[in-house]
């Protein structure tokens, strides 16, 4: 199998010419009736190979943690930590294996994290402290990998660790816990630009920025759409019908923004407190027993809905935006 960055790298390299990729793109994009731009193509894995290698890594991998972790829990997250970066050596920046790449990336980050935290406390460091030195070096793990290897996810793993460092030193203030939704809808809104400007360096998404975007959108979205839904008091008890109209309306802006930027992730994160403010609704009108099921009925329709037309409604959002907007989004083929 291959992906639109490697055709794009057989291009750079002269083995195949530009125009008959695109012929080639435009092709399959006819045959499918639909443009490969929509599609959010991202290589996650290329082969039976790919689960083989991530299956046979996690064995040895939670093996000697186990074994290591015997003698010490610092000793044995170090030790995997040592052992994912070994084999991305092998397995992810000379096979090329992507599946293998992100399990491998996210092993060695969150090892590498737990390890620093471990090792402090049994120094005598207190466990804050240990969480806020840890989670800063963590992401700083996640930039050497990132230099190394260039895993997509590695960029999305970092901004990860860079925003539980902040989490950590922040929630020793005193008050901060009561602000807590605010500043994860502020870092969620951040990431978000963040994987714009990745989105933007290529709007035909055929390179690897484009999945370093997606990667960045799979983690802006829950840090977004959580605080928003969850201060409505949904989960709380509190969810009466202008809570469950909020809900409705926020994800049909959610959906105009997933539409227009091409980005499914937001719609995805926020399903569960959709499907929970329709089940809400058809209780309140008497519809108890099957409440849950009917919410999944009418929802599940409208996405696939929704996933049928989907450039038709890019078409029709892109034709009202500023000219200013559209240029930052991927074009209608």
């Amino acid at each position: 199998m291959y992906t639109d960055e490697d055709l794009y790298s057989a291009v750079k390299a002269g083995v195949l010419e530009e125009a008959a990729v695109e012929r080639f793109r435009r092709y399959v994009a006819n045959r499918a009736d639909t443009q490969s731009v929509d599609e959010e193509n991202f290589r996650l894995i290329s082969g039976f190979n790919d689960i083989f290698v991530s299956i046979a890594a996690f064995i040895l991998l939670a093996s000697a943690g186990w074994v290591f972790g015997v003698q010490s829990p610092a000793l044995g997250f170090c030790v995997v930590a040592l052992l994912s970066w070994g084999l991305s050596v092998f397995f992810v920046k000379r096979r090329k294996l992507a599946l293998p790449a992100v399990f491998l990336l996210a092993s060695f980050v969150l090892s590498t994290v737990a390890f620093l935290v471990f090792a402090q406390v049994a120094a005598g460091i207190e466990k804050d402290t240990a969480i806020i030195v840890a989670t800063a070096i963590g992401a700083v793990a996640a930039w050497a990998h990132w230099h190394q290897f260039h895993v997509p996810i590695t960029v999305a793993a970092g901004v990860a660790s860079l925003l539980a460092f902040l989490l950590a030193l922040l929630v020793q203030i005193e008050g901060f816990r009561e602000v807590i939704n605010y500043f994860l809808c502020g870092a969620g809104l951040a990431t978000f630009l963040l994987a714009m400007a990745w989105d933007s360096r290529d709007l035909a998404r055929k390179t690897r920025q484009s999945d370093v975007a997606f990667w960045l959108h799979l983690l802006a979205a829950p840090l977004i759409v959580h605080p928003i839904f969850s201060g409505l008091g949904l989960f709380d008890g509190n969810g009466g019908l202008y809570s469950i109209a909020a809900v409705i309306a926020l994800y049909l802006l959610l959906a105009v923004v997933s539409i227009t930027v091409d980005r499914r992730a937001l719609m995805v994160s926020s399903l569960i407190y959709v499907v929970y403010a329709f089940r809400e609704l058809f209780e309140t009108y008497g519809a108890v027993s099957s409440s849950l099921a009917i919410s999944g009925l009418f929802i599940g329709s409208m996405l696939l809905l929704l996933s049928a037309f989907w450039h038709s409604s890019r078409t029709v959002l892109l034709a009202v935006m500023p000219v200013k907007l559209t240029r930052y989004v991927p074009p209608i083929s």
